[in-house]
């Protein structure tokens, strides 16, 4: 659990690293700067694969079967959220973070379904990350200029890729032995 609970917190704290510590940021410069933070993401990555994987189970509730369809809508959201960064839709006009809407949707999802103390470290983790981020983004730079809204199809076009993105990490996940379809 602590390599869990570390890998959480390193990926935080890589993403906050520009707001949290300014100076020690800036004195990296652009360019390592950059490297560092993607160096720590990549380590807080193989801290949480294999801190989750390695967990006692320590089950806190056992969740209803049906949440599991709202998890996969709520995933579908997701990653409709994730893709729409370089929308020029109605729906990215409207949304300053959608990589961080994207997150907070999916830390939901997985904890709606997912009843056991390594997923509440991992997902609830990652969640306060998210939120802590927006946050601190909207405190540093107030003054959003929302872009002009484009039209329902640029919106629409991007389902596709979401839907069969859902369908490529459904199958992934099916493979390691979590099945999120059946």
């Amino acid at each position: 659990m602590a390599l869990l609970i570390a890998g959480v917190l390193l990926w935080a704290y890589s993403h906050l690293m520009k707001r949290v510590t300014p100076k020690f940021r800036a004195g990296l410069g652009d360019s390592n700067g950059k490297m560092v933070a993607a160096g720590l993401s990549l380590l807080a990555i193989i801290f949480m694969v294999v801190g989750y994987r390695s967990a006692e189970v320590v089950q806190l509730w056992n969740p209803p079967i049906f949440l599991k369809h709202i998890n996969n809508l709520l995933m579908l959201i997701a990653l409709y959220l994730l893709i729409i960064r370089s929308s020029k839709g109605i729906v990215r006009s409207k949304i300053r973070h959608p990589m961080l809407a994207a997150v907070k949707t999916w830390a939901l999802a997985h904890l709606l379904v997912n009843g056991d103390l390594a997923s509440v470290v991992l997902f609830g983790g990652l969640l306060a990350w998210a939120v802590v981020d927006m946050i601190l983004i909207n405190k540093s730079e107030p003054n959003w200029q929302r872009p002009a809204p484009g039209s329902v199809m640029s919106d629409v076009v991007f389902l596709v890729p979401a839907v069969l993105l859902m369908g490529v990490i459904g199958m992934f996940h099916a493979y390691l032995g979590y099945p999120v379809f059946g």
